[in-house]
């Protein structure tokens, strides 16, 4: 019980940092009236698909 509690503050710490990152930059866009695809559209010419490695994971990146 005493790894399953420790697990919980730890991990449970970051959870709870990555929820309240989120819904802030959620508030801080919408106050800005920003859209991500705006963000998108506003970074330059979009890159074709592609497959990235990115924490121990493939995954896809490209036009929606």
């Amino acid at each position: 019980m005493d790894a399953l509690g420790t697990a919980l503050i730890y991990f449970g710490s970051f959870l709870a940092l990555a929820i309240i990152a989120k819904l802030a930059i959620g508030r801080w866009m919408s106050r800005r009236d920003l859209d991500p695809s705006l963000v998108r559209t506003q970074m330059g010419l979009p890159r074709g698909r592609r497959r990235l490695f990115l924490l121990g994971f493939w995954r896809n990146e490209g036009p929606d």
